[in-house]
């Protein structure tokens, strides 16, 4: 893990697409591509959240009011309702994040979800990197947790599990990141696809120095990327300074029913089915791609947490191209600071969907 000189880290903003998701591998390709390409969880949004969207439209003719899903994210959490802040994606969270908080020398974590950075460089911010290594696995504790993270960065943003490298990193080395003086923000958008929500720093708000920010997504394990809806947790100073950056009323009321709908006892166990679903689906997924090992395909890591895996291979972009004439779509890699054009992401999905795509990756791997 090393931090990329300032000469490095502006070239590098130049070299890569921060604004470069998923969606654009698989937009208007039509259903003939099967998307590997986005981690959202498949057969999404249920049917009873369906319902409950659905049931939320008789009342579009009011003014949508967040406090019963502002107090139902908290009881979720076992937080009072001022450490919530409700926002159209978690997205829209790194946008305030970069507009509300004075930041001298904010540094990013990566490789991991671009959009932080954007918005801090959309903000005027300059930015720092550090760029853990592929060596070790992108862990954060390589060489003790936060090593090279600068003393002096007074906003450090960082994912876990992160995106894309499916790297769970221990909350104990998160919170070594902590300090006076200093934001620390975790994105845990895909912490809800790990069993038991393991490693989050939720439990640990109120006993971390500085002030600590975790986002929350219901766009990957719900299928709400087209609702948006998210949220911040923080403490209430935080979350006023980060809601008057809001304009009124910028969560719909469709994505507030979602909200409420979706912190439930009921639907926190649904999700913790989807979450072993998704450890056993990995398991079996990372054992059919063992078998291309003589064809130099390679794993991120070898312990992946995430609902999604970032694989290496020399030909990576070639073989992106001949996967999508065989009907399959993963994401590039080369867009994350950190990596490059061998490098790309694919989410988990269940065993036919992993049978399939092990074909056709036999035969695009044969091609290049």
């Amino acid at each position: 893990m090393r931090t990329p000189t300032e000469r490095e880290a502006a070239r590098g903003a130049d070299a890569h697409d921060l604004r470069h998701h998923g969606d654009a591998e698989v937009r208007g390709a039509g259903a003939e591509l099967t998307d590997l390409a986005v981690n959202v969880r498949g057969g999404t949004p249920p049917p009873w959240l369906r319902a409950r969207l659905a049931a939320s439209l008789d009342g579009l003719a009011a003014y949508p009011d967040g406090t019963a899903a502002r107090s139902a994210v908290a009881a979720r959490h076992g937080l009072a309702p001022e450490r919530v802040l409700l926002t159209a994606g978690a997205a829209e969270a790194f946008v305030l994040l970069a507009r509300a908080l004075p930041a001298r020398r904010p540094v990013v974590v990566h490789p991991q979800f671009t959009e932080p950075e954007a918005a801090l460089r959309d903000a005027g911010h300059r930015v720092g990197r550090v760029l853990l290594d592929p060596a070790d696995g992108f862990r954060l504790d390589a060489e003790g947790p936060g090593a090279r993270v600068p003393e002096d960065a007074d906003l450090v943003v960082l994912g876990n599990p992160t995106n894309p490298t499916s790297v769970l990193h221990p909350s104990a080395a998160l919170a070594a990141l902590a300090r006076a003086g200093r934001t620390l923000v975790v994105d845990e958008a895909f912490i809800d696809a790990v069993p038991e929500e393991r490693e989050s720093l939720v439990p640990l708000l109120d006993r971390l120095p500085g002030r600590t920010v975790v986002l929350r997504s219901l766009t990957k394990t719900w299928g709400l990327a087209g609702l948006r809806i998210g949220y911040v947790l923080s403490d209430p100073a935080t979350v006023r300074a980060l809601a008057r950056r809001q304009p009124l009323w910028p969560v719909s009321a469709p994505a507030l029913a979602a909200a409420e709908a979706c912190s439930t006892p009921e639907a926190y166990a649904e999700a913790q089915e989807a979450a072993q679903r998704f450890t056993a689906d990995r398991g079996y997924l990372l054992d059919r791609l063992a078998a291309f090992r003589a064809a130099g395909l390679r794993t991120a890591t070898d312990a992946p947490e995430g609902p999604f895996l970032l694989v290496r291979h020399p030909g990576a972009a070639a073989l992106r191209g001949r996967l999508r004439e065989r009907g399959f779509a993963v994401r590039r890699g080369d867009t994350f600071p950190g990596l490059g054009p061998e490098w790309f992401r694919m989410a988990v999905r269940d065993t036919a969907t992993t049978e399939a795509f092990a074909t056709a990756l036999a035969a695009a791997l044969a091609d290049v």
